[in-house]
């Protein structure tokens, strides 16, 4: 990865990653409320499927049902995604100052920090979105019924106190440096990777555009899926609860009622949902980078 470059990296607005972020989110919204229910479903309950979930929403709720939570997306991509994958580009922008590509290690490093910061960021929009599109499948009793992600938002610091923003703090960060590790520095392996060595076999050597990032984020996901899973369901489950348990004791509790398969519960509508949000966001990504660097130098 010690290649020698032209120019420095150019520099894009913190922002864009936010931007992209929502784009994706807006199509793979449905798909997180699935796989949040699933998380969400202690061991009495029997395991649904994806799509029995979305049709049970749609079939008794209606098809805008899907979309519950979509206003506390917009505000995680918005606070968790901008600062993630903002963080991200500025450090591999300025490691790229001397204008060779930093090593692996070092963005993955990178990646990893810049999860860190997005993390903490994020988490009382994590919070909203976990009740927020677990909801229906509480007890009436025990709903939040959160109008949108500000009205909920308010909520939380009245009912909670500021202390309840922080809910889940330490798994949600410990999950998105996993998760930015995984995902933002492997796409970026996968995409270098790519275009400096052609496919065993079948001789085909990738050109930087749309079928490229489409592959390296479809491994991007797939990666970030198995590797975020644990920490993913026991998040969703300090999130959703009421109590105040920690991550040690939902863990222990979740091995001992349900044994290590826990782990990966809902692990295919996750990579469904991952899977395709990751081509979305790093391909409208893509796509603003190369929109802002023709309207700059335009």
């Amino acid at each position: 990865m010690h290649l020698k470059q032209r120019n420095k990296m150019p520099n894009y607005p913190f922002w864009l990653g936010g931007v992209a972020a929502s784009m994706a989110a807006c199509f793979t919204h449905p798909l997180d409320l699935a796989k949040v229910r699933m998380q969400s479903l202690g061991p009495t309950v029997p395991s649904p499927s994806m799509l029995k979930i979305l049709r049970h929403s749609v079939s008794n709720y209606g098809l805008r049902s899907v979309y519950a939570g979509l206003s506390a997306s917009l505000m995680r991509q918005m606070t968790y995604s901008l600062v993630r994958l903002g963080s991200y580009e500025k450090m591999k922008s300025l490691m790229s100052e001397d204008g060779r590509s930093p090593s692996a290690g070092k963005l993955l490093l990178a990646a990893g920090v810049a999860g860190g910061l997005g993390g903490i960021a994020g988490n009382p929009a994590d919070i909203l979105l976990v009740r927020m599109t677990s909801d229906s499948i509480r007890p009436p009793e025990k709903r939040y019924n959160y109008r949108n992600a500000i009205t909920g938002l308010i909520s939380l610091v009245k009912v909670d106190g500021q202390k309840g923003l922080a809910r889940g703090l330490g798994t949600n960060t410990t999950r998105a440096v996993l998760m930015n590790a995984s995902q933002v520095g492997s796409y970026d392996f996968f995409k270098t990777t790519l275009l400096q060595y052609p496919i065993p076999l079948v001789n085909y050597q990738f050109h930087d555009g749309l079928f490229l990032h489409v592959v390296a984020s479809l491994g991007a996901g797939t990666c970030g899926t198995t590797v975020c899973s644990p920490a993913d369901v026991i998040r969703t489950r300090i999130m959703g609860s009421s109590g105040k348990a920690s991550p040690i004791e939902v863990l222990l509790r979740s091995l001992r009622e349900e044994g290590p398969a826990f782990m990966f519960k809902g692990w295919t509508p996750a990579w469904m949902r991952l899977g395709p949000n990751t081509v979305l966001m790093f391909v409208f990504f893509e796509q603003l980078k190369r929109g802002w660097s023709s309207l700059v130098t335009s």
